[in-house]
């Protein structure tokens, strides 16, 4: 079966119409009223809308969402084992199961233009792998609608409660694909033995490496220097994530710049929340990591849980938020925010695909690209993101799987 999408611009350009075939796009040609449209070819009608890459979520907890559910007081309090007991002692209580939780949010995620998602799955001596196992069944239930990678994340540490590397251990085996990791010296506080079982898991399942990063200033590049260290000395180039990262940028420039420039050698990739208020100042500059060529992708952490009242399931919010909490005001610049949340974190999934190349360059939508797409409304790219406007269509592998749906 083939698609035709018509009248459409692509990353807002001139109207086109897009054939895809077996999934990949075939055929980009400037758009012609009268076409004919092959036998056994869907159409799709663009009706002049944008045509973007659909949006790859790589930072998102499904199994922590309140998504849907009636808002509630924030509970938390400062640090991240306070924070994670407050989730601890709530996330069973919620007003509907954890599975029918999982499923709404990463429902209304494809609903709003996501078909890649890369989510943490928390594993502990609490919940064991009841969430873990939650996330899968999503998983399998939305395979016709997304790709979805699964963390096994050690939310409270690897080492400060008995029984939690055997628990990890099990995730892998049963599917999880992804090793987590979470801030080494300030949490397990060990960060030598954290980071050896972190590489050795990995090591041992053939999975790449995400590192939850909180901490702060010269802790944070300590740990990142031993992060980049296991990576060249395992040979684990293009197979390691630092999620979150906030102080990297916060020590010196000179260290700036020399993270940046190692992160490039090593292809160690970097995910992004888009964090507001004192968490913004200290990241890398976006710009600089582009010029590098270090990967980058986009997602939205917990959504309205037990850490967080914000989120909603929309990524071109999250975007507008990486954009505004940067300071871009041109319009390359919020495009690149666009780039970053789509095909920025597609190459963080898979680190063989088309990779940004600067703030300009705009992949996603020429011929030779995996139909992973979203028809969006807008007058330009930028405009969109600022408007986020609702008349979407989504596409994963070639076929729309939502359309126009009310965004609630």
């Amino acid at each position: 079966m083939n698609t035709l999408i018509r009248a459409v611009r692509p990353w807002g350009q001139a109207l086109s119409d897009v054939l895809i075939t077996d999934g990949k796009i075939t055929g980009v040609e400037p758009h012609a009223s009268a076409r004919a449209v092959p036998g056994n070819t869907a159409v799709v009608e663009g009706r002049g809308r944008l045509l973007v890459p659909s949006f790859s979520d790589v930072h998102v907890h499904l199994d922590s969402t309140r998504i849907g559910l009636p808002f509630r007081e924030h509970t938390g309090g400062p640090g991240v084992w306070t924070m994670m007991m407050n989730d601890r002692q709530n996330w069973r209580n919620a007003e509907v199961p954890l599975q029918e939780r999982v499923n709404n949010t990463l429902g209304r995620m494809i609903a709003r233009g996501t078909t890649r998602v890369r989510s943490y799955a928390q594993i502990d001596v609490d919940c064991r792998l009841e969430r873990f196992d939650a996330v899968m069944a999503a998983k399998e239930q939305f395979k016709g609608q997304a790709d979805v990678d699964i963390i096994a994340f050690p939310q409270a540490g690897l080492l400060l409660e008995d029984g939690t590397v055997p628990l990890m251990d099990q995730a892998l085996k049963a599917g999880a694909n992804v090793m987590g990791g979470i801030d080494p010296c300030s949490l397990d506080r060990d960060p030598a033995r954290h980071l050896d079982i972190v590489f050795g898991l990995a090591e041992k399942y053939q999975v790449p490496i995400d590192i939850h990063l909180h901490e702060p200033g010269e802790l944070g590049v300590f740990s990142t220097d031993l992060v980049i260290e296991r990576t060249r000395a395992l040979g684990m180039q293009g197979k390691v994530t630092m999620s979150h990262a906030y102080q990297l940028g916060s020590v010196s420039e000179a260290t700036t710049r020399r993270l940046i420039e190692e992160f490039a050698e090593l292809d160690i990739s970097m995910a992004s929340v888009a964090p507001g208020a004192a968490g913004v100042a200290g990241q890398l500059p976006i710009p600089l990591l582009a010029e590098a060529g270090v990967r980058m992708g986009l997602g939205e952490d917990g959504q309205r849980d037990y850490w967080s009242p914000y989120g909603n399931t929309d990524m071109l919010d999250r975007t507008w938020q990486l954009a505004f909490t940067h300071g871009f005001r041109k319009d390359e610049l919020i495009e690149h925010c666009l780039a970053i949340a789509t095909v920025g974190g597609a190459s963080i999934l898979d680190p063989s695909a088309t990779r940004l190349k600067g703030t300009a360059h705009r992949p996603g939508v020429e011929v030779g690209d995996t139909a992973e797409l979203l028809l969006l409304d807008g007058e330009t790219v930028a405009s969109a993101v600022m408007d986020r406007g609702t008349d979407r269509t989504v596409i994963h592998r070639g076929k729309v799987v939502a359309e126009q749906l009310e965004l609630v």
